[in-house]
């Protein structure tokens, strides 16, 4: 069960006609209250799809009743007619639930640059509307209608034994860097919290989860996060057990994307320990996990250390070459800049795959989740609007 899990939420997840191959394609998520609470997290790319227009101004009142979500089509780089479109599927789902376009999130994902069917939209939102419910399997078949290229729903809860609880779906396989990924994602909660509170507790969730997976370097235009509580439990719980019960939801959600990414043959965690700050720590972090020469060498089973070090000296952050130390699934490497060891002493013949590097310079630590590149990735990007 995930964002029907906690009291107060119905959705639903049906076959608009989006996409050509019949699959699910549209998503309604609704709070039935008592509180109406939303806060937002979108996308930093300066090319934003009209849903992430929409959306920004919505959530900007710290309210919101439902989510419209959709598949088979982005509607980014689609002018004003994407925009109306936008606002004509909010326009439908306030009529529908008895409020004003204003409470109501719009998110699309999907190919960049065609109009959605706008009369297909509203009619699936009709639909979407006639099959809410609270149960796991509305929960389930939400998490559905937002695939793409994702081959399994992604779903978490986290459930407090004071009586309120958290729940998420997300979709997300590709172009999958910060902010966030190629990914919608509704985050609920029966909480009863105020929109500043969610608000920071949101962000520093997504901080330390969707925005540490990165699996390819591309920022999408679509990238939406949106919590919502309803209050529905009326429990009001420390913010700091709201921040942990969100962080575990969404770092649940980060690592379900990342092994359902686009051509993933290698789950790689790098962890960076000894940096100077933990900014410093994210960004040789990042470096290593984007850089091709390392993702190429690990689709490969090969232990090339060199190709981390050169990565992690690359980075925009302070380094002293001579107490930098790269470890590989246990297999110390290299130690103060040289080799160390048998790099056969490595094993990377599973799926799993630690790389610790650590610079020896201070306290600052970070994690980064990525993939290995394979010939499947470039496969499947090279055909995507085919």
């Amino acid at each position: 069960m995930s964002v029907t899990g906690p009291q107060g939420f119905r959705a639903a997840g049906v076959t608009a006609g989006i996409k050509a191959n019949g699959r699910p394609d549209l998503a309604l998520v609704v709070n039935d209250g008592p509180e109406f609470t939303a806060a937002g997290v979108f996308t930093r790319n300066k090319v934003k799809a009209a849903p992430v227009l929409w959306s920004q101004q919505v959530v900007s009142t710290g309210t919101l009743r439902a989510v419209v979500l959709n598949s088979g089509g982005a509607n980014a780089c689609t002018g004003p007619e994407g925009f109306q479109t936008a606002h004509a599927t909010a326009e439908k789902a306030a009529e529908l639930l008895g409020c004003g376009a204003i409470d109501i999130a719009i998110c699309s994902t999907g190919l960049i640059g065609a109009q959605l069917p706008r009369e297909t939209v509203l009619a699936g939102v009709d639909k979407a509307a006639g099959a809410l419910e609270s149960t796991a399997e509305a929960g389930l078949a939400a998490a559905t209608a937002i695939m793409t290229t994702d081959t399994v729903p992604k779903e978490a809860r986290h459930v407090d034994e004071a009586g309120w609880s958290v729940g998420g779906l997300t979709k997300g396989a590709g172009m999958i860097a910060p902010s966030m990924a190629t990914m919608l994602s509704v985050v609920t909660t029966d909480a009863v919290v105020d929109a500043a509170t969610l608000e920071e507790s949101l962000r520093a969730a997504v901080r330390v989860s969707f925005d540490r997976l990165d699996v390819d370097g591309s920022m999408s235009t679509n990238d939406t996060v949106l919590a919502l509580a309803s209050g529905a439990s009326g429990v009001a719980p420390a913010p700091a057990a709201l921040t942990a019960a969100f962080t575990a939801v969404c770092k649940d959600l980060a690592k379900q994307m990342q092994a359902d990414a686009e051509g993933v043959t290698k789950r790689i965690l790098v962890r960076v320990s000894g940096a100077a700050s933990e900014d410093d720590a994210v960004t040789v972090a990042r470096t290593v996990a984007r850089d091709s020469l390392v993702k190429t060498a690990l689709f490969g089973s090969d232990p090339n250390w060199g190709r981390v070090a050169a990565a992690a000296g690359y980075a925009d952050a302070d380094l002293d070459p001579e107490k930098l130390d790269v470890t590989i699934n246990g297999a110390l490497l290299c130690a103060g800049g040289v080799a160390a060891g048998d790099r056969t002493a490595a094993d990377l013949s599973g799926e799993d795959i630690l790389v610790e590097v650590s610079l020896g310079l201070g306290d600052g630590v970070a994690e980064i989740l990525t993939t290995d590149l394979s010939h499947a990735y470039v496969e499947e990007n090279s055909a995507y609007s085919s």
